[in-house]
């Protein structure tokens, strides 16, 4: 009668060491997911600044060139 609490404490041994081998595995996948989620975001970030950015910088050259037309320096 001794042997069969070994007996199922050795097979739940190694069930419980492929469970969390099985954890730690989606653990990891779930971390280079959101890595990769936050490098796109980070990417889209940029490309919305960088238009931002030109938008403003055409927004200024258009309202100082504009002053210019109308005065003659000449």
């Amino acid at each position: 009668m001794s042997s069969q609490p070994e007996a199922v404490f050795g097979i739940l041994g190694v069930f419980g060491g492929i469970l969390s081998l099985l954890i730690w595995l989606a653990s990891l996948v779930l971390i280079i997911y959101i890595i990769v989620l936050a490098v796109k975001l980070a990417r889209r970030g940029i490309t919305a600044l960088d238009l931002y950015i030109y938008a403003k910088n055409r927004e200024i050259r258009e309202k100082y060139e504009s002053a210019d037309r109308g005065s003659s320096y000449e």
